[in-house]
């Protein structure tokens, strides 16, 4: 994971003081296990509040993983799944905090350093709410795609 700065910015992963991981860290963990290397159109064209990215599932042939990003501050989004699937919702109470929850619950290393279990909220097919300045990972392993196999490559397909 590369971040770029060109002036001053601290992009860090974790707290230089005290190698803690900061909220982009979790982000960065939820991407390298749910998202795999082939880029897949969304269908979902960008709109003032959200923004939906969708690659194959890592290790899951035929499985889609979706990113939606609600940036706006006040007001909810929903969009329509077309499988069940498990999600990832990444929160906080203010967007400068320096900790962020999942489903709610905060994220945080265990006893020796031990990362914490990434747990899932099992979702049907249909309508989801995304929270304001909420970041989900939404994994749909049924998806069914078949641009998403084991051995798959990079290129860009539509994601059904």
């Amino acid at each position: 994971m590369i971040h770029n700065t060109l002036v001053a910015s601290d992009y860090s992963l974790l707290d230089e003081q005290t190698l803690t991981p900061k909220p982009s860290y979790w982000g960065a963990l939820l991407w390298r296990r749910l998202m795999d290397t082939t880029v897949l159109d969304s269908g979902i064209p960008v709109r003032e509040g959200l923004h939906v990215y969708a690659h194959c599932l890592r290790g899951t042939s035929g499985g889609v993983a979706l990113l939606v990003i609600n940036n706006d501050r006040n007001a909810a989004r929903t969009l329509t799944i077309p499988v069940a699937g498990e999600r990832y919702t990444l929160s906080s109470n203010e967007l400068q905090s320096k900790t962020v929850q999942l489903n709610g619950t905060e994220l945080k290393l265990g006893e020796g350093d031990e990362l914490p279990v990434l747990a899932s909220i099992s979702i049907q097919a249909g309508s989801v709410e995304f929270g304001p300045a909420t970041i989900t990972f939404i994994a749909l392993p049924q998806a069914g795609n078949g641009a998403c196999q084991a051995t798959s490559t990079s290129s860009k397909t539509e994601a059904k």
